[in-house]
């Protein structure tokens, strides 16, 4: 529940007579930028605390916090902290977090970008989306509830998304009579719950932990130090958020930048877009072209401040190269030395975010950088019971479950582990029938290598990844109007497809063993249907509903396994 502080307009200092604005701005370009979440369970004190870190930095404007005096749970002169960040009005009736809230403020030492997400465990997508860029997890314990299964469920995917700091702010200590040993036992029981995490082997990456006993309403050791804890002789909250280094590992990993767009304003300039996920790039340098693997260097180095000698991640780029190569949205540009594996078949930690349960027959559409393709859950290893962190088997994974999971794609992906790369090592699964983001996955084993070089041949796997079906001989009966309409659909769905009505069987076998779909039309007047050639599955479609009778042909050829497309997949 919020909660309320007392107005203090002496927190805010005047205006020195000597400042210059352009002074300012160029210390502030020159701060390095912290990113930080906040994670807990329900009325841990998240909003409010960082409510109290704008309040006492000096981060809120005298309007903003004219308009919170005396609401949500304060009384007159008073301020309700949490009001600084819970902004929709759903949140302020009911005193929670519902949407991930971002702000940013800076201090003289560092600038921050502060995602304040939800407690209530129906929102746990939206701290997992806060979390996921995030240099730094504060996770909220509230001192007299101790550490809850929410607050377990938060570290843990926090563990998964490879934040390599975690701050655990024990709040309300004011209510505990500022109790050390309530303090101490909270530490050794969140100590021996994130040992148990495991290693690298169980997907979690090693993070620095820091305890810290604060109060968000008083403001003890918080943005100061408090006298109130004499026992305590560590860093405030905001000492630690100003320390703390930067994540720098993604710009010493090799490079990669994934394409997500082809910026051709005119004929004598054809650029390359997208923010670099890993590395650094200069122009010169050799870069590999994934899926294609040609290679080719970097002519120069393109952003709207002019051209750059030299870039590092996350800066987002346009580059220009010294070859014309084939390079479209989706593909992914990286160090030919040590480039990611290319496969379509991989496990991932998966975090299962929707309503609807994880069906394991059913078709999702794989969004991993830039690039969405059709993929489906094959197996569901086993699922995570938070309470216990014991791996259990499972045939279905609900909302909030985290479960290990094997997926294979429809056609190869260029991929990392998660520990190695947060980017290239992510995912996110959506219903391709609701667009809605369903759960997000980070990749923990290849489990077979698809990269082919330029002398392999064309096999018939490559063609069935690639067209989305398998090579056959479909006779179709009845009107020339079916063939036509049936041919469409096929074609629209980017299906190979070829009439072959004259032509000889040798012909249709050779077609049909390269991998298309060949048909053939008996004309009829009176009867609907197709058959495979090879006799496998026949279907009759005249009768009620034939003016549909294309559709119903198409839902056939999915049943019998020839067909894997769905429309929207291309």
């Amino acid at each position: 529940m919020a909660a309320a502080s007392t107005l203090d307009d002496s927190t805010y200092l005047e205006r020195p007579a000597d400042f210059e604005i352009e002074e300012f701005l160029a210390e502030e370009r020159e701060k390095d930028l912290l990113r930080f979440s906040t994670a807990g369970s329900v009325d841990d004190g998240k909003s409010t605390l960082i409510g109290r870190l704008l309040y006492d930095t000096q981060n809120v404007y005298d309007d903003q916090v004219r308009s919170i005096e005396g609401k949500g749970s304060a009384g007159a002169g008073q301020l309700d902290l949490a009001l600084l960040t819970d902004g929709l009005r759903a949140e302020r009736e009911q005193g929670i977090t519902i949407d991930v809230a971002y702000r940013y403020f800076s201090t003289a030492k560092r600038k921050f970008i502060i995602a304040d997400t939800p407690g209530h465990e129906q929102y746990t997508r939206n701290m997992a989306t806060g979390a996921s860029t995030a240099d730094v997890a504060i996770v909220l314990i509230d001192a007299r509830k101790g550490v809850l299964i929410q607050s377990r469920r938060h570290a843990f995917i926090t563990s998964l998304l490879g934040v390599r700091h975690v701050i655990l702010a024990i709040n309300k200590m004011d209510l505990v009579g500022y109790d050390q040993k309530v303090f101490e036992a909270i530490r050794a029981e969140f100590l021996e719950f994130y040992e148990r995490l495991g290693g690298p082997e169980q997907g979690h990456q090693s993070s620095q932990l820091y305890f810290v006993p604060v109060s968000a309403l008083a403001g003890d050791n918080v943005a100061r130090r408090s006298d109130a804890m004499p026992w305590y002789d560590g860093a405030s909250l905001l000492d630690l958020l100003e320390s703390i280094p930067s994540t720098e590992a993604s710009q010493t990993a090799p490079f990669r930048l994934a394409v997500q767009r082809v910026i051709r304003p005119h004929q004598n300039f054809r650029g390359f877009a997208g923010q670099i996920a890993s590395g650094t790039v200069r122009p010169g340098q050799e870069v590999m072209v994934l899926p294609s693997r040609q290679v080719t260097r970097v002519q120069s180095i393109v952003t709207f401040d002019g051209e750059l000698a030299e870039a590092q991640a996350p800066l987002s780029i346009s580059l220009t190269l010294e070859d014309e190569v084939d390079i479209s949205r989706g593909d992914l540009l990286v160090d030919p030395e040590t480039p990611p594996a290319t496969t379509r078949r991989f496990t991932a930690s998966l975090v299962w975010m929707d309503e609807q349960a994880l069906n394991l027959s059913r078709r999702y559409l794989l969004k991993h950088t830039s690039r969405s393709i059709p993929a489906q859950v094959k197996v569901l290893h086993h699922i995570v019971d938070i309470a216990t962190l014991e791996q259990r088997p499972g045939t279905m994974l609900a909302m909030n479950g985290i479960g290990l999971v094997e997926i294979e794609a429809l056609r190869p992906l260029s991929v990392d582990r998660y520990t190695n790369n947060r980017i290239t090592g992510s995912f996110v699964l959506i219903d391709q029938e609701t667009n809605a983001t369903v759960a997000a996955g980070m990749i923990r084993d290849v489990l077979g290598s698809n990269a082919t070089s330029a002398d392999e041949p064309v096999s018939v796997e490559d063609r069935a990844a690639r067209w989305g079906h398998s090579g056959a001989h479909i006779e179709l009966t009845g009107p020339a109007s079916f063939a036509d309409a049936f041919e469409r659909v096929l074609f629209d769905l980017g299906a190979v497809v070829v009439r072959a009505d004259s032509t000889t069987p040798a012909v249709i076998a050779a077609l049909t063993q390269a991998g298309a779909l060949v048909i053939t039309l008996e004309l009829r007047d009176d009867v609907l249907g197709a058959r495979l050639a090879d006799g496998k599955s026949s279907a009759r479609f005249d009768g009620e509903g034939s003016d549909k009778a294309e559709e119903r042909a198409l839902a056939w050829l999915r049943g019998t396994g020839v067909l894997q497309t769905r429309k929207g997949d291309r």
